[in-house]
């Protein structure tokens, strides 16, 4: 999978994504993650990206001239030898549609991700209407920019990409997947302060592990997220 992100602020990225499981995933080939500064997209001499908007107020709006011409460009980009790529172009917006395991799964599907990175009062109306694909959100609450956002996504997507972590069952057993969060884990010492490890993960037995790993991921789920089982 390629991953395009478009932001003001391209040096925010490498720290993140130069590391662990990411850093070895980009290394190995396994992903490709480009990042594209929007003031690259500009023709005026002081590469302007934002205005004030129209009918007053504070702050200032992402044009949409750059964005266009951006979108476009890495549109344009062949990939490999795919001749009909699959391409979805993500707004990161607090308007958008709340972030979960189902959706990061989904996004699996796609050649090519382009994440775009809101800032200041948001993107130009038109560019949201004619170029995002999807909106995507982490939550109801307001950051200073979607590079965090753009982050947490490509990290969800990437660790479910296949061989981009090492165990393949790991992505499979974790919190969400079965709409329940994971049971509790334990290493050594076998006794921590008085504390012992559950019987049941001694014995060898792996068909009473998973039974006893399913109830206790169920118990967790029904005592801290009990929202995750209505529908169930």
């Amino acid at each position: 999978m390629r991953l395009d992100i478009i932001t003001l602020f391209p040096e925010m990225f490498a720290p993140v994504f130069s590391q662990s499981i990411l850093g070895r995933a980009t290394s190995e080939g396994k992903l490709q993650i480009i990042i594209h500064n929007l003031r690259d997209y500009t023709h005026d001499k002081h590469r302007s990206v934002d205005d004030t908007p129209y009918g007053g107020g504070s702050g200032m709006v992402l044009k949409p001239e750059p964005l266009f011409e951006a979108v476009n460009a890495i549109k344009s980009f062949p990939l490999g030898y795919l001749h009909q790529p699959k391409r979805l172009t993500v707004f990161m917006t607090p308007q958008g549609e709340p972030f979960c395991q189902s959706l990061a799964s989904s996004l699996t599907h796609w050649d090519q991700l382009i994440l775009v990175c809101g800032h200041y009062e948001g993107f130009d109306e038109r560019a949201r209407n004619l170029l995002a694909d999807l909106e995507i959100s982490l939550g109801d609450f307001v950051l200073t920019g979607g590079e965090i956002p753009a982050m947490a996504v490509v990290d969800a997507v990437s660790r479910l990409l296949p061989g981009v972590l090492g165990d393949a069952y790991s992505a499979y057993e974790e919190s969400f997947t079965e709409n329940l969060l994971e049971y509790p884990q334990y290493t050594r010492p076998r006794v921590f302060r008085g504390l012992e490890v559950p019987q049941v993960l001694l014995n060898g037995n792996h068909k009473e592990i998973a039974l006893w790993r399913k109830e206790m991921a169920l118990k967790r789920t029904q005592i801290k997220r009990p929202d995750l089982l209505e529908g169930n």
